[in-house]
C-alpha cells in the first residue's frame, strides 16, 4: 500500500487543525504584506552598497548576500521591496531544503511537525525581510547537511563533492559557516561507525572543494592584510567585558526569535537527554548524534560566552536547523498549536508596530523615517549641488542615503575614522579637497540631541567652518518619528594620513 505523500500529509494537517491553518494563513499573509509595507533597514542598504561595489569579498562579511542583492536589483530595479523580495525568495528555498533535511531523520508526519515549528518562528520573518549574511547562510547550511547525510548514511560518493561546495558557499555567506566542517569532523570523531572517513579520499575531496569554493574570500583577505578575518576574530575578542545579566538578555531575545514554546522545549529535552546519556556518547543513536554535532556546539558556545560578550540576535540561528529537527521527535500537535498561537500574536503586534509605530525605537536599527530622510536630502542637495554628502555613524545613515539618492554618500572616513566597507571601495578623499559638504547626523532619540550636537567638534579640524542648517524632521500620523541634524561644512581638508584602499 502506498504511503501518503507530503501534499496529502499537509492537507490532513489543515483539515484536522483549522485554527492552526488560520494562524498559518494569517502569518503568511502578514509576511508577504511586509515586503511592501516594511521600510528599508540599514542592513538592507549596507549590503546593497556592497553589491554596488562588486568584489571577491568585503570587510565585514563574505560576499554572498551582496551578490544576491545585486542580482535582484539589477533585474527588478532599485526598490526597497525588491530587496525584501530577494530575502523572501532565498528564505523560501531554505524552508524547502529544511523539509528535505528533516525527512532524512524523521517520518513525513514528524518532518511536517518540524517544518511547522520552523515556519512559525520570528526567525523566518527576520530572514525574509532583513538582508543579512544569515539569509544565504541558512540556505547553504541546510544544503550542506543534506549532502553530508547522503555521503555518510547513504554512501553517496558524489555527495562528498556537493558537501564541500555547499559548506564553502555557507562560509562565503558568513564566517559562521566554518562550524559546518568542524561539526562534520566532530561527528566523525564521535561515531565509531563513521570514523574511517577521517582518512578517506572522499573526505579529502570534500575538503579540496571546500577550499576551492572559499578561495575568493581568502584571496580578498590576503590582498587586504587579512582585514576581515582580523575584524571578525581578534576585533571581536577585544570587546569582551563581564556582564552577567546579559545571559538573561540573550535568553530573552532567543525566546523572541524562536517563540518561547519552542525555546522552552529545546531546554527541556536537552535536560532530558543529558539525564539519559550524561557523558556516554556511545549510547546516543547515531543520527541523533549527527544532529547534536551541528546544534549543541554553536548553541552552547554562544550561550556560555553571553555573560562576557553580547551575543547578537541572529548568531545562534544556524544551530536551530538541527535543533528543531531533533526536538520534533517528541513535540506533538498540542505544543505546535501553542507555538502557532503565540506566533500569531507576535506577528500581529509586529504588524501594528510597522503600520502605526506606537512604540518608538531609540536606535538607528529601524525601518522608520529613512525614506523621508532620502527625499529631504535630495531636495537639500538641489539647493547645494556642488556639495558632497556624508555622515559619521558606523554605516547606517550613509548606506541609507546611498540607496535613496542613488549616488555616493561618504561615511566617517571623511574625518579620518575607520568606516568599515567604506574604507575599501577605492575612494580618494584628496579629490574632495576644497569642496563644501552637507553633514547628516541621525538622532536615536528625537527629544535628545545633546550628544549629536557635541559631535560637531569632531568635524571642525577638517573644515574651515561648520554651520547648522534646519534639521530634517520625518513625521508619521502628525508626530515626529525621526529627526536628523544637518550642517553645511565649508572647504574640506582631508586627513593628513588619508589612504586609498
Amino acid at each position: 500500500m502506498r504511503k501518503p505523500g507530503a501534499n496529502n500529509t499537509f492537507i490532513a494537517y489543515i483539515s484536522a487543525n483549522k485554527w492552526l491553518a488560520l494562524a498559518i494563513c494569517v502569518v503568511t499573509v502578514l509576511r508577504l504584506s511586509f515586503i511592501e509595507l516594511m521600510g528599508l533597514m540599514p542592513q538592507d542598504a549596507y549590503y546593497y552598497f556592497y553589491g554596488q561595489h562588486l568584489a571577491l569579498s568585503y570587510f565585514d562579511h563574505p560576499p554572498a548576500i551582496a551578490y544576491i542583492l545585486r542580482l535582484f536589483t539589477t533585474v527588478l530595479g532599485r526598490h526597497a521591496y525588491v530587496i525584501k523580495l530577494a530575502d523572501t525568495v532565498v528564505t523560501a528555498c531554505m524552508l524547502l531544503a529544511f523539509y528535505r533535511l528533516a525527512t532524512c531523520f524523521l517520518s513525513r508526519h514528524r518532518a511536517w511537525n518540524a517544518w511547522l515549528l520552523l515556519y512559525s518562528t520570528l526567525m523566518v520573518t527576520l530572514l525574509s525581510l532583513v538582508s543579512t549574511p544569515d539569509v544565504p547562510l541558512m540556505l547553504f547550511w541546510c544544503l550542506s547537511l543534506i549532502a553530508l547525510y547522503k555521503a555518510l548514511f547513504e554512501g553517496s560518493r558524489v555527495a562528498w563533492i556537493w558537501a564541500g561546495i555547499a559548506m564553502g558557499l555557507a562560509f562565503d555567506s558568513k564566517y559562521t559557516g566554518i562550524l559546518l566542517p568542524a561539526g562534520g569532523v566532530l561527528f566523525l570523531l564521535l561515531s565509531p561507525r563513521h570514523r574511517h572517513y577521517l582518512w578517506s579520499p572522499w573526505l579529502l575531496l570534500a575538503v579540496a572543494f571546500f577550499f576551492l569554493t572559499i578561495s575568493p574570500v581568502v584571496i580578498w583577505n590576503a590582498e587586504h592584510q587579512f582585514a576581515s578575518f582580523r575584524f571578525q576574530s581578534s576585533g571581536r575578542v577585544s570587546g569582551m567585558e563581564v556582564h552577567l545579566l546579559d545571559f538573561f538578555g540573550v535568553i530573552g531575545h532567543q525566546a523572541a526569535v524562536l517563540i518561547p514554546v519552542l525555546l522552552v522545549a529545546l531546554f527541556y529535552y536537552l535536560y532530558k537527554a543529558f539525564r539519559k546519556y550524561r557523558f556516554h556518547i556511545g549510547r546516543v543513536p547515531v543520527k541523533q548524534l549527527f544532529l547534536y554535532c551541528f546544534f549543541l556546539p554553536l548553541f552552547l558556545i554562544f550561550l556560555l560566552i553571553s555573560p562576557i560578550y553580547w551575543v547578537k540576535i541572529n548568531w545562534m540561528m544556524p544551530a536551530y536547523i538541527t535543533g528543531i529537527i531533533w526536538v520534533s521527535t517528541w513535540m506533538g500537535m498540542k505544543f505546535i498549536r501553542w507555538q502557532w498561537m503565540v506566533s500569531l500574536v507576535v506577528h500581529l503586534v509586529l504588524a501594528v508596530e510597522i503600520i502605526f509605530y506606537p512604540a518608538p525605537i531609540h536606535s538607528d536599527d529601524t525601518m522608520i523615517g529613512w525614506e523621508g530622510l532620502g527625499k529631504a536630502v535630495k531636495t537639500l542637495h538641489k539647493a547645494y549641488p556642488g556639495d558632497f554628502i556624508f555622515s559619521a555613524d558606523d554605516y547606517k545613515t550613509s548606506a541609507m542615503l546611498n540607496f535613496y539618492l542613488g549616488e555616493m554618500v561618504y561615511s566617517r572616513n571623511i574625518i579620518g575614522q575607520p568606516a568599515l566597507q567604506f574604507d575599501y571601495i577605492g575612494t580618494d578623499l584628496r579629490r574632495l579637497e576644497g569642496r563644501n559638504a552637507i553633514f547628516i547626523n541621525s538622532l536615536t532619540d528625537v527629544n535628545d540631541d545633546s550628544d549629536e550636537r557635541l559631535f560637531v567638534a569632531e568635524l571642525r579640524p577638517f573644515f574651515v567652518s561648520v554651520e547648522p542648517l534646519p534639521p530634517i524632521e520625518v513625521k508619521m500620523q502628525g508626530r515626529v518619528v525621526r529627526k536628523f541634524l544637518v550642517y553645511r561644512c565649508m572647504d574640506y581638508r582631508p586627513p593628513a594620513t588619508e589612504m586609498v584602499k
